[in-house]
């Protein structure tokens, strides 16, 4: 069954730094090949940390000028919030990073995921786990925080799968609908794509407000690729920071929260390695 085209590609060399827009993708086994392939640690707290910890690496800009490996990292080129470029493995990069986000970091690439210290979870910021959480997913004392059961258990020791810096899983995919949906229901708001960080966007007309929550457990053939669909996403407090020319807005998870129970997109996996193109048609199976 159709249920759209592929609208937009995205692939984010420095996990939490906004990205780049492509025409095309290459899905391996691991997702997006240079996708999240480098990462800060924080030097005080302990662990590879992201936007949750450090909301000021969002102002920062990603991209790459070579193609990236199916593993491990090459150099991206970052830009700093005052327009400054230098590449991400440059010797004064983690004192420039530390001095953006206020506090020391050292920046990472892709380890083996066999060095499962580098990938283990640093201390929480709060001390009480409930306020941590509420921390973590911008939710207030009157709201539900999302059920992190549904992760998979590693995620309570690991940052990440080892090996990756993903939250989760190796793509997030969204609808234009549900997107669309938001931005009339709360149009004070502005529901931009770029706060919410998919892989792939998908143009879909199916009437229903978030169609992809039908999606979990099956699977989308884009072309001669096939990706699974794991789980819906819960949002943090990544999608209320300000970057660019986006405001800092709370009401963002104020109104996920209210129309959407705090998710917004699905988590996939690649069953099918190959290549999605803009325009390409969607099949859910």
């Amino acid at each position: 069954m159709k249920v759209g085209t592929i609208s937009n590609l995205f692939r984010y060399p420095v996990k939490s730094m906004a990205g780049e827009r492509l025409d095309k993708l290459t899905l391996g086994p691991r997702g997006v090949p240079g996708d999240r392939a480098w990462a800060v640690r924080d030097e005080v707290l302990g662990g590879i940390r992201g936007g949750k910890r450090f909301p000021e690496l969002m102002q920062c800009r990603s991209a790459y000028h070579g193609t990236p490996p199916t593993e491990g990292s090459i150099p991206a080129t970052i830009t700093l919030p005052d327009g400054r470029q230098l590449a991400i493995d440059a010797a004064e990069t983690p004192e420039l990073l530390s001095k953006l986000v206020g506090s020391p970091v050292t920046v990472w690439p892709l380890l083996p995921e066999d060095r499962l210290d580098h990938y283990r979870r640093g201390a929480p910021v709060l001390e009480d786990m409930e306020a941590e959480f509420r921390r973590v997913f911008g939710r207030t004392e009157d709201e539900p925080l999302p059920d992190v059961t549904k992760f998979p258990d590693f995620l309570a020791e690991f940052e990440s799968p080892p090996g990756t810096y993903f939250d989760a899983f190796p793509l997030l995919v969204m609808t234009t609908e549900s997107l669309g949906h938001l931005q009339r229901t709360a149009p004070d708001h502005a529901f931009d794509v770029d706060r919410f960080r998919p892989n792939l966007l998908i143009e879909t007309e199916s009437k229903d407000a978030f169609p992809e929550r039908g999606w979990p457990g099956r699977t989308l053939s884009i072309g001669s690729t096939e990706i699974h669909i794991e789980m819906d996403c819960p949002r943090c407090v990544m999608t209320t920071h300000g970057f660019g020319s986006l405001p800092k807005d709370p009401g963002i998870m104020r109104s996920l929260v209210k129309l959407a129970g705090g998710d917004l997109g699905v988590y996939a996996s690649v069953r099918t390695p190959g290549e999605v193109r803009i325009g390409d048609t969607v099949e859910l199976n």
